[in-house]
């Protein structure tokens, strides 16, 4: 059962959808505020902003239900992509559609403006939100070289210890095979390869 209500003497609803970047974050917090806005059918996905449209699928099952007249209620535009392109492409289907959009931070509201006027705001707000993703790309990578140099190691993290390393290599020395190492030190025999290729000498010719 839906929250219905009357616009332009059309019986409508009002539909609300949350995304989270991570399993970690809480939805909660943006369920309740969906729900204090009208929205009693809600959906949502835990998943990152740059994600393929096809790996929302509460979103697209939202959408795909919702039909002209309906109101589809968001915290802001970056629950629909977080590109440019994307989000323009997105707000431009539904109203297409005759679905209107509404977000919780109050930057759009489609119910109550012209689709020129619309498609305008959400240029705007798209390429903003498109520039901000980039700067924060731009922000990390500057920061791994930072770290690098400083010492900062990144990747996976070693399961060995200096004390195996060398007992690994002590073997190999002798002649023991992979196999027979792996199963003395209790290790895998392609951790006992990757010890020997990262701690082996580099012959000079």
């Amino acid at each position: 059962m839906y929250l219905r209500q009357t616009f332009d003497r059309a019986v409508v609803a009002i539909w609300g959808y949350w995304r989270t970047s991570t399993a970690e974050q809480d939805s909660e917090r943006q369920e309740q505020s969906l729900r204090e806005a009208g929205c009693e059918r809600i959906y949502g996905d835990q998943i990152t902003g740059t994600s393929d449209w096809n790996t929302r699928p509460e979103l697209r099952r939202c959408l795909d239900e919702m039909v002209e007249g309906d109101t589809l209620v968001i915290a802001e535009l970056s629950r629909l992509s977080r590109s440019f392109l994307g989000m323009v492409n997105e707000v431009s289907n539904l109203l297409e559609r005759g679905i209107h959009i509404r977000t919780l931070d109050k930057r759009l509201d489609t119910t109550a403006m012209p689709k020129e006027i619309t498609m305008l705001i959400v240029s705007v707000l798209g390429y903003a939100a498109s520039q901000e993703l980039d700067q924060i790309k731009s922000r990390t990578a500057e920061g791994r070289e930072v770290a690098k140099s400083r010492g900062v190691k990144f990747g996976r993290k070693k399961t060995y210890t200096e004390h195996q390393a060398t007992e690994v290599m002590k073997k190999r020395t002798a002649g023991e095979g992979y196999g027979t190492i792996a199963r003395s030190m209790g290790m895998s025999r392609s951790m006992v390869q990757r010890i020997v290729q990262t701690h082996e000498p580099v012959s000079v010719s």
